[in-house]
């Protein structure tokens, strides 16, 4: 009997433990957690939806609110996160300083946080305080902003204003947000070519990976499970240019980067060690959304990732529309009054397509073409000074931010296409300046022109009555052929008169905007000092202020650069604009040729000092080559005679 009662006990025990080990299984087993992230970066202000190619639409803040919306149906704990850039870049951001309608409009359709980007610095630091202000004035919500290495500098007199203006808005480095049962760390970082891209900032840049790599470590510290990136760095094709890349190498326990800056579209993400990398494109093309599966071991797996078009197909949110449709009155009240338009208005029509320049072209542009010409006759028939000293208007590829397609060209149409900076007034939009440059200098700034923009892009230039011709297989810096000055004439449209010769010494005016005047004097530290262009007042004097260059109108007022186009492109009428822009006119000749005339025309040292170089290191091998020839000759003979003699 007690045999089976010990039998018995031990088959219970048994079977309570067997019944024990599955929930033990279960207790100690690595939980797994889900994550959807959805977000955008380089949204550039764009309210307002985009004429497309094929005939459709793309963007608009209304659309981008009901994708949102959609995705958050289907997981309620995402988080919506900006990568930065999220001002400039249509009539809205006139409203930056004023109502922040930028960071207003992101709070109203849910955003979480964002980073700052370059173009966040358009205003200047002061501009970006004022912003700051206004949103906080406002009460409305807005997303949390992130900044973990970028400061205002203590060189800015306006330091400690900005500093105020961060505070009362709760600028920080990092933010932890519970959401879904799961702890996340968010912080935000400025890249280098970015802090490049936004020389008027006022802003010092910290080290990108020791901020991030200090971030990660207070996060972690604070019980984050989950750590983002938001990075206006951005990635590329090549290693070395990639920030982002770099930085998911030297950081971490970085979970995720949103890359902005660079305009990249990422059709599946960038996978470096363990960090993913993701960018949607620019200009609210799409809202990127990417799901990670993940345990507390740091394992993730790819769930889900999609880039979501924002076009014509989705429904306009009905709040985010009407609130789009306030800050357009605004914009007419309050800042397009002045010009005598107002937003939707037609200035003409066109009968083709003009382009925004294909990075690592170097032939002409029609759309920049246009914008240099109308540089070019606002100096003459809208500033209150004009002067019958030879002009020269010129303008880059980096300000040329939009397209012109066929059919009616409106106010804001033209403003997009040249919708960067501020001027001296405080109100949006570079203004055209004048400075002087010896003809020695012009030729450089076509040299820049040949030399530079295949390692710069966004240095590519195009002038209104200087053309010139290159050749792109001739020495760096002695790419240049030919170059010569032609006046204008407006009758029908624009066409040119007789060439006439530069003179190296003469002084010849230069019309730009603001900001491709200031890159003019980095000319010289950007070509190894082989070019050189030093901006100058009408007496040749360096040019101090570049503030005391700006052309005005008999009332005093900028001649913004997107005023000029506007105003140019409305004295076409109703006749619309000129054929003469359906393509390129040729004032920009490339070669491409290899014919020795054309690679030694018009040599500089740099070429006769190349071509002498390598006259000696062919005469080198020659001479080495003879050597060589005599002495096996030298061995043979020699030695035949020596085996003669001895052999007898």
């Amino acid at each position: 009997m007690k045999r089976l009662r010990r039998i018995s006990s031990f088959l219970m025990a048994v079977a309570l433990l067997v019944l024990m080990i599955p929930a033990a299984g279960a207790e100690g087993a690595a939980q797994t957690y889900e994550t959807t992230v959805l977000f955008t970066h380089d949204l550039h202000s764009h309210f307002l939806p985009q004429q497309t190619e094929d005939g459709g639409e793309s963007g608009g803040y209304a659309r981008l609110k009901t994708a949102l919306d959609r995705e958050r149906a289907g997981h309620p704990d995402a988080l919506v996160l900006d990568g930065g850039d999220f001002s400039i870049g249509s009539l809205i951001q006139t409203l930056y300083t004023t109502q922040a309608a930028e960071l207003r409009t992101m709070g109203a359709m849910g955003y979480d946080a964002a980073t700052v980007g370059n173009h966040e610095f358009d205003h200047r630091g002061v501009g970006f305080a004022q912003m700051l202000r206004a949103a906080v004035l406002s009460g409305d919500k807005v997303p949390d902003l992130l900044m973990a290495n970028y400061r205002p500098s203590a060189d800015d007199p306006d330091q400690l204003d900005i500093q105020r203006a961060m505070a009362a808005y709760g600028v920080k480095d990092y933010m932890l947000l519970e959401r879904g049962g799961v702890t996340y760390g968010i912080f935000g970082l400025m890249g280098e070519d970015s802090h490049d891209c936004a020389p008027t900032s006022g802003f010092a840049l910290g080290d990108r990976a020791e901020g991030a790599q200090r971030c990660v470590d207070a996060l972690k510290e604070q019980g984050a499970q989950f750590i983002i990136c938001l990075s206006h760095s951005g990635t590329n094709e090549k290693k070395k240019l990639s920030e982002d890349e770099q930085l998911a190498e030297q950081v971490e326990g970085i979970d995720l980067i949103v890359s902005g800056h660079t305009h990249t579209t990422l059709t599946q993400p960038l996978v470096v060690g363990d960090t993913y990398i993701v960018s949607s494109g620019p200009y609210c093309e799409n809202l990127g959304s990417i799901t990670l599966t993940w345990g507390e071991d740091g394992t993730k797996t790819l769930a889900d990732y999609r880039l979501i078009p924002i076009d014509e197909t989705l429904p306009e949110d009905p709040e985010i529309a009407a609130l789009v449709e306030g800050w357009k009155s605004q914009v007419g009240s309050g800042y397009l009054a002045r010009y005598g338009l107002t937003y939707d208005q037609v200035l003409t029509t066109s009968g083709f397509d003009l382009k925004t320049p294909e990075s690592g072209v170097q032939e002409g542009n029609a759309l920049g073409e246009l914008v240099a010409d109308a540089f070019h006759w606002a100096a003459r028939t809208l500033a209150a000074n004009t002067t019958d000293v030879p002009t020269v208007a010129v303008t880059a590829d980096g300000v040329l931010r939009a397209d012109l397609p066929a059919g009616d060209i409106t106010t804001s149409m033209a403003f997009d296409v040249l919708s960067m900076g501020v001027g001296s007034d405080g109100t949006s939009g570079f203004p055209l300046v004048e400075v002087y440059l010896t003809g020695k200098e012009l030729k450089a700034a076509a040299e820049v022109d040949a030399s530079v923009t295949p390692i710069m892009p966004a240095a590519q230039l195009y002038m209104s009555g200087m053309p010139y011709s290159f050749n792109v297989n001739r020495m760096f810096f002695n790419r240049v052929m030919d170059a010569a000055l032609e006046g204008p004439s407006y009758e029908n449209g624009w066409t040119e008169k007789t060439s006439t010769q530069i003179n190296d010494s003469q002084l010849y005016r230069v019309v730009t905007g603001m900001y491709s005047a200031q890159m003019l004097g980095t000319v010289k530290s950007k070509s190894l000092g082989l070019l050189s262009l030093e901006p100058k007042m009408a007496d040749g004097s360096p040019v101090t202020d570049f503030d005391q260059c700006i052309l005005r109108d008999k009332n005093g007022n900028e001649i913004k650069e997107w005023y000029a186009l506007a105003a140019y492109l409305q004295s076409f009428g109703s006749e619309g604009l000129s054929a003469h822009y359906a393509r390129t006119d040729g004032r920009k000749t490339v070669s491409h040729s290899w014919s020795p005339i054309q690679l030694l025309k018009h040599p500089n040292w740099i070429t006769l000092v190349t071509v002498l170089v390598l006259a000696l290191a062919v005469l080198a091998v020659v001479l080495v080559v003879r050597a060589l020839v005599r002495r096996q000759r030298r061995r043979r003979y020699g030695g035949g005679y020596r085996r003669r003699r001895f052999g007898r």
